[in-house]
């Protein structure tokens, strides 16, 4: 499987034969499995440190009170257990994925009215945690900043202006969801076919994900693979790119298939907590001929369990 670890800072300032190598390390990583390991971002860790012991918080609240910030997929708050199918955007049956998450996205209004109340409402922010809002807007402006900086990298690969994608990006939308995968003892066993998220591929640009190693952890599929654990470091981000982006390079590179495996049956007490920071565009981005958030909105509405 050939996931390349990319080095942000030797990008930045590598000579052009450097650069040349990463490029290629790039496009070859996008061709086949749509992943890349992306070290060099400057993010603190004790920001996603915070970010996890505030959310850990929240989710270990009784049900009652989780279910005061209920939400609606694609919205503001709390998805609870079953909220979620990831695998029915391939059209696939399955049973509903095993987490919960709490869900932010783009809040600071455009000025057109239509457009804010659908993609640019306010964030809910729980009462019981008032320690998560300040590190999830903090990390959220380096996510917004570290997906630009991907974007530009991606066009001069493909030999294209810096600003191929980010001219699309002045007023962008994007998700944050902060996933808990909870414990198979706490859980009980899963159900045929149910993953602690579904296989599926993102819907945007870029994808920038902070995960944890485990033995219920990602998996990535190739056609020369199949399924296979996705390689981790402690230090990098994992992204990889969605539907759009794939779209936007007429299928050059693929949008990253991926799933999220079942607790373990020999790591019960195994629980998990992912941030992931999905980057898209501006609202009514042409990319080649589709609209980009007709298309993301049918997404969103297609894992909603009814």
């Amino acid at each position: 499987m050939t996931i390349p670890s990319v080095d942000l800072r030797a990008w930045r300032s590598g000579t052009p034969g450097a650069r040349a190598e990463i490029a290629t390390a790039v496009d070859n990583g996008l061709r086949t499995a749509g992943f890349l390991l992306v070290t060099g971002h400057g993010v603190d860790p004790a920001l996603r440190t915070a970010i996890r012991h505030e959310a850990h918080t929240f989710f270990r609240l009784p049900p009652a009170a989780k279910e005061a910030y209920a939400a609606k997929v694609g919205g503001r708050g709390w998805l609870g257990p079953g909220a979620e199918a990831n695998a029915y955007a391939e059209g696939t049956p399955s049973p509903p994925d095993l987490k919960e998450s709490f869900s932010f996205a783009a809040d600071e209004p455009t000025g057109d009215a239509a457009v804010d109340a659908e993609w640019f409402r306010p964030n809910t922010w729980p009462r019981e945690t008032p320690g998560l809002r300040r590190p999830v807007e903090t990390y959220l402006a380096r996510m917004r900043t570290l997906s630009d900086q991907l974007l530009e990298l991606l066009a001069v690969v493909l030999g294209e202006p810096e600003d191929r994608f980010t001219r699309h990006t002045g007023h962008p939308t994007w998700g944050f969801n902060i996933n808990w995968y909870p414990a198979r003892n706490a859980l009980g066993e899963p159900r045929p076919g149910q993953f602690r998220i579904g296989a599926h591929t993102d819907f945007g640009t870029v994808t920038v994900l902070d995960r944890q190693a485990g033995r219920g952890g990602l998996q990535v599929f190739t056609d020369a693979d199949g399924w296979q654990d996705a390689p981790y470091d402690p230090d990098a981000f994992t992204i990889n790119i969605g539907d759009l982006m794939a779209r936007w390079t007429g299928g050059r590179w693929r949008s990253g298939r991926h799933r999220v495996l079942p607790p373990p049956a020999d790591a019960p007490a195994e629980e998990l907590m992912s941030l992931v920071y999905f980057y898209e565009c501006d609202p009514g981005t042409d990319v080649r001929g589709t609209d980009s958030h007709v298309y993301l909105r049918g997404q969103l509405d297609a894992i909603a369990v009814d």
